[in-house]
Protein backbone atom coordinates (compact mmCIF):
# COMPACT_ATOMS: atom_id res chain seq x y z
CA UNK A 1 0.00 0.00 0.00
CA UNK A 2 1.38 3.40 -0.94
CA UNK A 3 0.44 6.18 1.46
CA UNK A 4 1.14 8.98 -1.05
CA UNK A 5 -1.14 7.43 -3.67
CA UNK A 6 -3.93 6.85 -1.13
CA UNK A 7 -3.65 10.40 0.20
CA UNK A 8 -3.79 11.79 -3.34
CA UNK A 9 -6.79 9.60 -4.20
CA UNK A 10 -8.54 10.58 -0.95
CA UNK A 11 -8.07 14.26 -1.75
CA UNK A 12 -9.33 13.86 -5.32
CA UNK A 13 -12.28 11.74 -4.15
CA UNK A 14 -13.27 14.32 -1.54
CA UNK A 15 -12.92 17.11 -4.08
CA UNK A 16 -15.02 15.19 -6.63
CA UNK A 17 -17.87 14.76 -4.15
CA UNK A 18 -17.77 18.45 -3.21
CA UNK A 19 -17.51 19.58 -6.84
CA UNK A 20 -20.28 17.20 -7.91
CA UNK A 21 -22.59 18.56 -5.21
CA UNK A 22 -21.65 22.11 -6.10
CA UNK A 23 -22.42 21.45 -9.76
CA UNK A 24 -25.79 19.89 -8.95
CA UNK A 25 -26.89 22.52 -6.44
CA UNK A 26 -24.73 25.61 -6.82
CA UNK A 27 -24.50 25.91 -10.59
CA UNK A 28 -28.07 25.03 -11.44
CA UNK A 29 -29.73 28.03 -13.15
CA UNK A 30 -26.37 29.86 -13.19
CA UNK A 31 -24.80 28.18 -16.22
CA UNK A 32 -26.26 26.66 -19.37
CA UNK A 33 -27.28 23.02 -19.53
CA UNK A 34 -24.35 22.39 -21.88
CA UNK A 35 -21.95 23.88 -19.35
CA UNK A 36 -23.51 21.79 -16.61
CA UNK A 37 -22.93 18.67 -18.73
CA UNK A 38 -19.28 19.66 -19.17
CA UNK A 39 -19.03 20.07 -15.37
CA UNK A 40 -20.53 16.61 -14.88
CA UNK A 41 -18.05 15.13 -17.35
CA UNK A 42 -15.20 16.66 -15.34
CA UNK A 43 -16.58 15.16 -12.11
CA UNK A 44 -17.09 11.74 -13.74
CA UNK A 45 -13.54 11.55 -15.08
CA UNK A 46 -12.17 12.75 -11.77
CA UNK A 47 -14.03 9.94 -10.00
CA UNK A 48 -12.96 7.29 -12.53
CA UNK A 49 -9.33 8.18 -12.15
CA UNK A 50 -9.55 8.56 -8.38
CA UNK A 51 -10.66 4.91 -8.31
CA UNK A 52 -7.79 4.05 -10.67
CA UNK A 53 -5.38 5.72 -8.23
CA UNK A 54 -6.77 3.63 -5.39
CA UNK A 55 -6.18 0.53 -7.47
CA UNK A 56 -2.60 1.63 -8.09
CA UNK A 57 -2.06 1.81 -4.33
CA UNK A 58 -2.73 -1.93 -4.08
CA UNK A 59 -0.13 -2.54 -6.77
CA UNK A 60 2.53 -0.24 -5.37
CA UNK A 61 4.37 -2.78 -3.23
CA UNK A 62 6.04 -3.93 -6.41
CA UNK A 63 7.94 -0.59 -6.58
CA UNK A 64 7.27 -0.68 -10.28
CA UNK A 65 8.31 2.39 -12.27
CA UNK A 66 5.25 1.92 -14.48
CA UNK A 67 2.98 2.24 -11.43
CA UNK A 68 4.75 5.48 -10.48
CA UNK A 69 4.33 6.66 -14.08
CA UNK A 70 0.60 5.84 -13.94
CA UNK A 71 0.27 7.67 -10.61
CA UNK A 72 1.88 10.79 -12.07
CA UNK A 73 -0.06 10.72 -15.34
CA UNK A 74 -3.44 10.00 -13.68
CA UNK A 75 -2.79 12.89 -11.27
CA UNK A 76 -1.83 15.23 -14.11
CA UNK A 77 -4.83 14.03 -16.10
CA UNK A 78 -7.22 14.91 -13.27
CA UNK A 79 -5.64 18.33 -12.84
CA UNK A 80 -5.45 19.17 -16.55
CA UNK A 81 -8.53 17.44 -17.99
CA UNK A 82 -11.06 17.87 -15.19
CA UNK A 83 -9.53 21.13 -13.99
CA UNK A 84 -9.76 22.77 -17.40
CA UNK A 85 -13.35 21.55 -17.85
CA UNK A 86 -14.34 23.01 -14.46
CA UNK A 87 -12.93 26.36 -15.49
CA UNK A 88 -14.37 26.27 -19.02
CA UNK A 89 -17.85 25.31 -17.81
CA UNK A 90 -18.05 28.22 -15.37
CA UNK A 91 -16.65 30.98 -17.56
CA UNK A 92 -20.14 32.50 -17.93
CA UNK A 93 -20.20 33.29 -14.20
CA UNK A 94 -16.48 33.78 -13.55
CA UNK A 95 -15.77 35.91 -16.60
CA UNK A 96 -12.59 33.91 -17.17
CA UNK A 97 -12.32 34.08 -20.94
CA UNK A 98 -9.14 32.11 -21.51
CA UNK A 99 -10.83 29.38 -23.54
CA UNK A 100 -8.09 29.69 -26.16
CA UNK A 101 -5.51 28.78 -23.52
CA UNK A 102 -7.54 26.10 -21.77
CA UNK A 103 -8.90 24.44 -24.90
CA UNK A 104 -5.60 22.67 -25.70
CA UNK A 105 -5.05 21.73 -22.04
CA UNK A 106 -8.10 19.46 -21.92
CA UNK A 107 -6.80 17.00 -24.55
CA UNK A 108 -3.35 17.01 -22.92
CA UNK A 109 -5.11 15.88 -19.73
CA UNK A 110 -6.91 13.20 -21.73
CA UNK A 111 -3.57 12.05 -23.14
CA UNK A 112 -2.27 11.80 -19.57
CA UNK A 113 -5.21 9.49 -18.73
CA UNK A 114 -4.40 7.32 -21.76
CA UNK A 115 -0.73 7.15 -20.80
CA UNK A 116 -1.68 6.21 -17.23
CA UNK A 117 -3.75 3.28 -18.46
CA UNK A 118 -0.91 2.19 -20.73
CA UNK A 119 1.45 2.35 -17.75
CA UNK A 120 -0.90 0.15 -15.71
CA UNK A 121 -1.16 -2.30 -18.60
CA UNK A 122 2.63 -2.56 -18.92
CA UNK A 123 3.06 -2.84 -15.13
CA UNK A 124 0.64 -5.74 -15.10
CA UNK A 125 2.46 -7.54 -17.91
CA UNK A 126 5.82 -7.06 -16.18
CA UNK A 127 4.52 -8.13 -12.74
CA UNK A 128 5.99 -11.45 -11.72
CA UNK A 129 3.00 -12.37 -9.52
Amino acid sequence: MNKRIILTASFFGLAAVILGAFGAHGLEDKVSNDSLEVWKTAVDYQFYHTLALLFLATFSRAKNTYIRFSFITFTLGILLFSGSLYILSTRAITGFGAAAILGPITPIGGLCFILGWIGLFVATIKNKG
